[in-house]
Order: structure tokens, then sequence, then C-alpha cells
């Protein structure tokens, strides 16, 4: 059989390159709990009606169909390419069962159909972050979300090295309540255009606005003029008046961007600014708006967005709003491990092998072993009694620092060898398990 080729845009992880990956989610998920939002888990199909119902995506759903399916089966089913319109179908199966506002966190698999690139993958591990209201949600829950994600992204610069992020944050509200003042009819349309700013360009942009949605030379102006206003602080709000335009939806999206911006710099003072050029793809954004790069890592792309949505879930009689945001773990850490900028220190989670005399001897090897596991000591034994050379070469080359012989354990790393028991030795808090190391420049 020949060698399998890798299929483009489904990322694998090698151990140690996993092991960085499961650090991640365990940030993640830790921080989301302590903020008190509850594990969800979904199916991975929809039917493809509901995953095509919002936003501009039908070209990247996969569509799944048995292989002998015949004519008239169920509805038409596609994998989901996020989490947040799965978990909308979710909110209403299961809204009698809920207690509102429901937070939660998810972190599963997405699929796309697009093109593979740098930060862009066909399949790809998400985590979400939602809290969901019932009739209505506060508006604080929009600072509260990236409190929660800026401060597990705090957690990773810290204790995995990671760069630290700046979040962008925009609103809808703000945008569409300019361009209504403007006089333009359909500001939604404006929104898709310039959320392109940063793939295509100014100029590019001007064009599209002016070409295909005939935009006059003072609307593309000030539409432009809008969408470079950034700033870390409230005086984005005077940037935006002096633009002259007036509407009463505008003065809402003002106010809810400084309420959310001066909330999130009291806890995090620089990981976070105005950027009026946020606006998200995706038309079921209603207001508060995000992004989020790695800072001096912005050729990635946005490695987490979301905002708020009010018209996402509903039933026609009852109405769930909410507020999510998305942290694209497989976007952050495949380009990282790809360019070997993140990786474990070892490929194994054993922090001991314990070496093996001879076959005779090998169920008090499994006991040693034993021992060190039931306080939480990840061990393994050795595969063959072979010399004591080649067991600690087998412990070296996958990165085992330690290695017990009998009554004995030795750090193979600086050879001191000493008398140990397997029911009371500790070894060093930093070995227990991989430490994880990267090679950012600073």
């Amino acid at each position: 059989m020949p060698r399998p080729k890798p299929i483009s845009g489904f990322p694998e992880f090698l151990p140690a390159d996993r092991m960085v990956e499961q650090r991640v989610l365990e940030i993640i998920a830790t921080t989301a709990e302590l903020h008190g939002l509850a594990s969800v888990e979904t199916r991975a199909v929809e039917p493809l009606t509901q995953l095509t119902r919002k936003g501009e995506i039908d070209k990247e759903i996969y569509v799944v169909r048995r292989l002998h399916a015949e004519a008239g089966d169920a509805d038409e089913l596609a994998l989901h390419f996020d989490l947040t319109v799965p978990f909308a179908r979710y909110v209403l199966e299961n809204s009698g069962h809920l207690h509102f506002p429901f937070r939660r966190y998810q972190i599963q698999k997405s699929w796309r159909g697009e093109r593979p690139q740098e930060g862009r993958y066909r399949e790809f591990t998400q985590a979400d972050l939602d809290i969901v209201g019932f009739q209505s949600l506060a508006l604080h829950h929009d600072a509260e979300l990236p409190l929660v994600a800026l401060e597990a992204f705090e957690r990773m610069h810290r204790d995995l090295g990671l760069p630290p992020v700046l979040m962008r944050l925009g609103n809808r509200k703000l945008a569409q309540g300019f361009y209504a003042g403007l006089g333009i009819d359909d500001p939604s349309a404006v929104l898709q255009r310039v959320d392109k700013l940063d793939k295509i360009g100014p100029d590019a942009v001007a064009l599209l606005l002016s070409e295909q949605l005939g935009m006059d030379a003072s609307q593309v102006s000030a539409a432009l003029a809008l969408a470079h206003i950034r700033s870390t602080d409230p005086s984005f709000a005077d940037e935006v008046m002096q633009l002259g335009v007036e509407n009463p939806l505008l003065e809402e999206g003002i106010a809810e961007v400084a309420s959310v911006l001066e909330a999130v710099s009291a806890q995090f003072p620089g990981r976070i600014a105005a950027d009026l050029r946020i606006a998200r793809g995706l038309d079921y954004y209603t207001g508060t708006v995000y992004e989020t790069e790695l800072v001096g890592y912005e050729s990635i792309g946005s490695i987490s967005g979301g905002g708020r949505y009010d018209a996402l879930a509903s039933d026609g009689k009852n109405s769930y709003p909410g507020v999510g945001l998305t942290i694209g773990v497989t976007r952050i850490l495949a380009p990282l491990l790809g360019r070997g900028l993140l990786s474990a220190d070892r490929s194994v989670p054993s922090c001991v092998l314990v070496a093996v005399d001879d076959e005779q001897s090998r169920s008090a090897a499994n006991e040693v072993a034993r021992s060190l596991r039931a306080r939480g000591i990840p061990s393994e034994v050795a595969p063959k009694a072979e010399k004591y050379g080649k067991q600690i070469r087998h412990a070296d080359r996958r990165g085992i620092p330690f290695v017990w012989f009998g009554n004995s354990v030795k750090d193979i790393r600086t050879g001191v060898q000493e008398q140990a028991d397997p029911t009371t030795w500790e070894p060093p808090a930093s070995d227990r398990r991989p430490t994880i190391v990267h090679r950012f420049t600073a």
C-alpha cells in the first residue's frame, strides 16, 4: 500500500503539538467555567435549509448524504460551518429546560469547503462563548464575553508564551445609523463591502461602493472616514460626530461602544480598541461586534470574533437574543505550530519510565508505575528488558525526564540518581506534565 497523502485543509497534529492544543482547550474551558458558562455539545449535522438561512456562506457548506439514500428521504443534511447556528437551534429545542440568561461554552470541530490557506482550514476546532436571554438581554453582557475571552488569552500569553492579543470593537447599530444618516437605503450592503477593507484595501472598497451600490463621492468618503476611526478610549465618539452625520441609531451605537470599551479596558487596558471598520460579514449581528488578532502575527487574520445577535434564535412567538464570541483554536495554532513557534518539551505525557531488569520482574515494575499513577504522576513501563543504557535512550528520545530503577530514580538530564519510594516520591512540579515551549521573538 503506498504512503497516504494528507488532505489539504484537514490539519492533524503530532503528539507534542496536540499537547499544545489540549493545553489551550483546557485554558478556555477552565476560564469559561470560572465565569459560570456551562459546557454544551451539539450534533455535527444540521438541515441544509437551516444552515443557509442567514449570511452568504452556502458555497462553503459540506453536504452529507448516505451512500444508498433514496428519493424522498428526510431533509438534506450538512456539516455545520460554525457553532452559532446549531446553538440557536439547540436553544429553541431546549428552551423549556434552560434557565435564562443561559451561559454556554462549546468546543467542537466545524467544517467549511473553502480554499485552504494559512489560518483557514476545511476542518477546524472552535471554542464558542455565548450568553442568551429570553425576550431581552442586558447590554452589560456585551462586555462580559470579551472579559472571559481576554482572560483566557492572557492565560495563554502568561502560561504558554503565546503573543498578546488586541480585540477590536465595532457596532452594527453605529455603522447602520451612520449610513442611514448619509441617505443610504441599504446599510447592510455597505457593511458587507466595508468588511472587506482589510482584504482588498480602501481603493477597492471605494470602487465597490460606487459601482455596485451607486454611492456618490461624498458618501463613499464619509463611509471610509468612519471605517478608519480607531481609539482605545472614548475619543472615538468625538471623531464620529465631527463627520457631521446625525441619526438616533448612530447615537445608540456610539453609546454601546463606549460602554463596552470602558468596562473591558478597566480590566484589560490596551487589549481592546474601538475600530469602526469592524462589522462582521454574517448578517445576523445586530449590535456590538468583535474581531481579535495576535499582536505581531496579524497576517494570520482574525483569531476570534463575534457579537450581539438579537434575532438569530426565535420561534415566532418568543425571541432569544444573545451575544456570542468564537475563538478559532485551529486558526491560532496551526500556523504557529507549523512555523515551529510552539511545541511541548516531550512527545508523551509520561514523567517517569520504569525500567525493567528482566521479564520476570515486569510485575514489580508495573506495581511501581501503578503507585506513581495513583498520585497523579504519569508513568509508563519500559517496553523491553534491555540494558539500562538502551532504556535510558528510549526515555530520552521521547523526552521523559526520569527513569526508575528498583529503589531509585534518575533524572537523565542531569545524571543525578537518588533513593526513592514510589508511594512518596514527587517530581518537580514543572516536570509532572509536559512544558509548552515557545520561540516567539520579543
